[in-house]
């Protein structure tokens, strides 16, 4: 019961953060390369910036919601 609750808990927190945490990433990567290259992106582009964004959160996403369930659910 406990393991199948903690799969169920990362699988809630994961889904309830893609969003945000995609966009935040999204965003700061969009404006990182503008400044980097100095003028704004095209489309083909911010599509590449979105796929990297995806990614990056779904790894981060992943990872914290396992030790973040670990740490609340106290599981050794």
């Amino acid at each position: 019961m406990p393991n199948s609750f903690y799969v169920l808990n990362v699988i809630v927190l994961s889904v309830l953060l893609y969003y945000p945490v995609n966009k935040l990433i999204f965003v700061l990567s969009v404006r990182r390369l503008e400044k980097k290259i100095g003028k704004k992106l095209n489309n083909f582009q911010k599509s590449g910036q979105l796929r990297r964004s995806r990614f990056i959160s779904i790894f981060l996403i992943i990872i914290f919601s396992c030790l973040f369930n670990i740490n609340i659910l106290d599981i050794k």
